[in-house]
């Protein structure tokens, strides 16, 4: 098995074609970041309440968030050695223009956008350095996006992040799809989606491609290589190491996971998601739990009837309540048995 190649995304050089997936809240910051990019890869920060653990978050949440976020890119690329930085950050958010803005003045390399669709990120990033890509799940969205940013910005992204069926958090497909849809059903959509995006190469130079969702292993990678993408997105597999920045517990749960434990969940955010089954996922499949506080996190969600406050189940889970609290997983959770490290992953996977 021969190493992976190294790519470009613009004057960024990747040299193993990996990014570490963005996994809120609390989950990957800068200790997790830092240590994948130190390896070569792409290391990402989520941007999801990252200032949780401050005691002005409950007051000043905006505030506290931006602070830790600048924080965190800050340390992250200190411990990278020279690596590549990335923040994802949900363009269902509110206040989404800010933390783009506190990405750009903390020196992040990359930003990465789902949970909608960031057509203004061209305009937000304007005579800036920073390279951006948005995840998507259909060749559709690819499309609507690319032409109105040719059209309005003369430009598309940088990069792009295919998430297919098997992702873990937030997905952009109906909750049966996410339920039935194998990987395999989805090559077709991503070889459309790789052929479409290859098409702005000759005007704007190439644009690499990355796959997310149900990547486990080298093989996987190598499948994803063969269809045109440039590299992969994980996320699940580096949840069980020393560097992730989410609680032992947290970690542990990982860990444990059966097959079966894997289920998916109706998100405030308005999309369907995959998590681990526990006390707090069972109760919500047929009760609401009332919201008794509003971080005011997300742009469409009202606290008077929204089935839960997720930023207030993340938390939990980022702390190391297990039971209690949203888990977010992907669909190869129960494939993770050990604690490991970034680097054990990275020689397991460029070997």
């Amino acid at each position: 098995m021969s190493k992976l190649k190294g790519l470009r995304i613009g004057d960024l050089e990747i040299n193993v074609p990996i990014i570490q997936g963005g996994m809120g809240i609390g989950i990957s910051l800068w200790r997790l970041a830092g240590a994948v990019a130190a390896q070569g890869g792409v290391g990402v920060i989520s941007a999801a309440q990252p200032g949780f653990l401050k005691e002005r978050f409950s007051k000043e949440p905006l505030q506290a968030n931006l602070e830790a976020l600048a924080e965190n890119i800050k340390k992250a690329k200190e411990v990278s050695k020279g690596g590549v930085i990335g923040v994802n950050i949900m363009r269902a958010c509110t206040n989404f223009d800010q933390y783009v803005q506190c990405c750009v003045q903390s020196g992040a390399n990359i930003i990465i956008s789902g949970a909608g669709l960031p057509l203004e990120l061209p305009e937000l990033l304007k005579d800036t350095k920073v390279k951006f890509a948005p995840i998507v799940s259909s060749l559709r969205a690819t499309q609507l996006m690319f032409k109105r940013w040719a059209k309005k910005f003369g430009r598309v992204s940088d990069f792009l992040v295919i998430e297919g069926p098997k992702a873990g958090g937030h997905l952009g497909f109906t909750p049966e799809e996410a339920e039935t849809l194998t990987n395999e059903d989805y090559d077709q959509e991503v070889v459309k989606i790789v052929d479409y995006v290859n098409s702005f190469a000759e005007k704007y130079g190439p644009i690499p491609v990355f796959f997310a969702g149900g990547v486990y292993d080298r093989g996987d990678i190598d499948h994803y290589l063969t269809l045109g993408c440039s590299g992969v997105q994980m996320a699940t597999r580096f949840v069980a190491t020393q560097e992730c920045d989410a609680a032992e517990a947290f970690k542990a749960a990982y860990i444990e996971a059966k097959k079966d434990d894997v289920m998916i969940v109706k998100s405030p955010v308005g999309m369907p998601g995959r998590a681990l089954r526990n006390a707090f996922t069972t109760a919500r499949e047929t009760s609401r739990q009332p919201v008794t506080s509003c971080f005011a996190c997300i742009e469409r969600c009202n606290p008077a009837t929204t089935h839960y406050c997720i930023s207030r189940a993340l938390m939990e889970a980022a702390v190391g309540e297990k039971d209690n609290s949203l888990l977010f997983c992907g669909e190869n959770v129960w494939r993770v048995n050990k604690m490991t490290t970034v680097k054990e992953i990275f020689e397991e996977l460029n070997n």
